[in-house]
C-alpha cells in the first residue's frame, strides 16, 4: 500500500478486511510501498515519510497482526530495487507502454508531471515485488490485473534468457534438427513466440 496520505473507508473495506482474513490462511507479506509512492509524489517526498508510520498504525488498528503476517517498509529491503534494475535490463519498452493503467493514470493525474521512467516502470517494480518472494497469489484490484499478467511475461523472458541449463541450447538445437528443416524452422518460431511474448496459442500449436 502506497503511503501518499491518510487511509479512508475504501482502503478498509476494499483491502484491509481482506488482509485480515488472508493473514490466517496464507504466508502473507504486507509492505508500505514508499518507492511506489515516489513514482507520483517524487516532488513531495515529505508526505511519504509522514504517512508511513500512520499507515502501519492503521493496519494494526484494523486487525493486521505482525505475528501472523510479515510487515515491512519497501525501501528497507534494497533487493526490491536491485531486482527491479535487473528486470529493467531485459524488459522491452513496448511492454510497459501498452499497460492500460499507464495512460489512464496520466489522464487522471494531469496536475502531476508523470513523464518519468519511474512512473512508466511502476509495473516493473511491482513485478520485482512479486517475484522476489516467489509469490503464488497476489491480492490486487482489477485495475492491477494487467500488471500481474505482465509479471508473468517478464519472468518468462528472464527465465528464457538466464534460467536454462548450461547445455540446454545445444541439446534443443540438436533435437530440433532431427525434425527436418521445415519443422525446425516452425519450432524456433513458435518457441520464440511463447517464451518471449507469452503467446499461449503458439504453445498449443507446437504441441499439436
Amino acid at each position: 500500500m502506497r503511503p501518499t496520505g491518510q487511509l479512508h473507508l475504501g482502503h478498509y473495506h476494499g483491502v484491509l478486511q481482506n488482509w485480515v482474513k488472508l493473514q490466517h490462511e496464507y504466508e502473507c507479506f504486507f509492505f508500505v510501498a514508499d518507492w511506489h509512492a515516489l513514482t507520483t509524489h517524487y516532488e513531495h517526498p515529505g508526505v511519504i515519510g509522514e504517512s508511513t508510520l500512520d499507515l502501519v498504525i492503521d493496519w494494526l488498528a484494523a486487525g493486521v497482526n505482525p505475528g501472523s503476517a510479515t510487515l515491512f517498509i519497501q525501501s528497507r529491503v534494497p533487493e526490491h530495487a536491485e531486482l527491479h534494475l535487473l528486470l529493467s535490463m531485459v524488459t522491452p519498452l513496448s511492454w510497459l507502454e501498452r499497460v492500460p493503467t499507464y495512460k489512464d493514470q496520466q489522464e487522471k493525474l494531469k496536475e502531476l508531471d508523470l513523464s518519468t521512467y519511474g512512473f512508466l516502470g511502476y509495473p516493473l517494480l511491482q513485478s520485482a515485488d512479486i517475484l522476489i518472494y516467489k509469490a503464488g497469489l497476489v491480492p490486487v484490484g482489477e485495475d492491477q490485473v494487467a500488471h500481474v499478467e505482465m509479471t508473468r511475461e517478464v519472468a518468462r523472458r528472464f527465465n528464457h534468457l538466464y534460467g536454462r541449463e548450461p547445455d540446454f541450447a545445444q541439446r534443443a538445437e540438436a533435437a530440433a534438427k532431427k525434425m527436418g528443416k521445415k519443422n525446425n524452422k516452425l519450432y524456433n518460431t513458435l518457441r520464440k513466440r511463447y517464451q518471449e511474448q507469452g503467446d499461449a496459442e503458439a504453445l498449443q500449436v507446437a504441441h499439436a
